[in-house]
């Protein structure tokens, strides 16, 4: 008997997470966000960047566990000029993001 055809698109989305950070300290001016997109980008990660009037950093981040962790473990550090003291983050459903980008608006 065979084993049940399982296609490949199925396994990776139910592998796929979400996650929603919001970074505090002095991480406006520094190039946190073009940082954090080009790191992303390398990762794989899809999802969003953005600055909030608070003066904190706002994260979202897709894909694959793994990946998602090694970009929020780089938003704790951030870019050199980054001052990072709290980070929260919170898992959310993901909602297929097509790429990673800074959001301006």
């Amino acid at each position: 008997m065979e084993s049940p055809k399982v296609e490949s698109s199925s396994v990776e989305s139910s592998n796929i997470v979400r996650a929603r950070a919001i970074v505090e300290g002095r991480v406006q001016g520094v190039f946190y966000r073009d940082s954090c997109c080009r790191e992303a980008l390398r990762l794989g990660v899809r999802g969003w960047v953005r600055n909030r009037a608070d003066r904190s950093v706002e994260v979202v981040a897709e894909g694959p566990r793994d990946r998602v962790d090694q970009l929020l473990d780089w938003c704790r550090q951030g870019p050199p000029r980054a001052v990072v003291s709290t980070i929260s983050v919170t898992d959310e459903v993901p909602r297929a993001e097509r790429e990673f980008r800074v959001d301006y608006g």
